[in-house]
């Protein structure tokens, strides 16, 4: 029984779900293969349970095994993750949170990003939002 898939997952729930959207589908094994720092077998075969209760993930049988994949195109559970996180750090103002990034950018941006950047801007005024 499927829960809301709105709810909050834990680090190394964030973590299994990064490597099953890599992957698109993924095993137990798949996955405890891939993590940094992985917990036991069994560990990582109850937080599969755990995502899949919460919604986040379904899983067919092949033979013996599970494979899981995500309930939820992975940009829709981007857009959900950062409305969540624009709500948290920085009440809801995208403004702060574009400018944050643009603080921690190490790296400066191209001509091209910055173009594209600029391009998204005037199509939201465009747009009204």
């Amino acid at each position: 029984m499927a829960k809301e898939t709105n709810a909050k997952l834990s680090r190394r729930e964030r973590e299994i779900m990064d490597v099953i959207y890599r992957a698109g589908r993924a095993t137990a094994a798949e996955v405890l293969d891939q993590l940094a720092d992985p917990p036991s077998y069994s560990a990582v075969r109850a937080l599969l349970r755990v995502l899949e209760e919460k919604g986040h993930l379904r899983h067919e049988e092949e033979g013996p095994r599970y494979v899981f994949a995500p309930t939820v195109p992975r940009a829709r559970a981007r857009q959900s993750a950062l409305r969540q996180i624009l709500h948290t750090f920085f009440d809801g103002s995208t403004e702060q949170a574009v400018a944050a990034l643009l603080d921690l950018s190490s790296a400066k941006l191209s001509d091209e990003e910055l173009d594209r950047l600029s391009r998204m801007i005037a199509d939201a005024r465009k747009e009204g939002r």
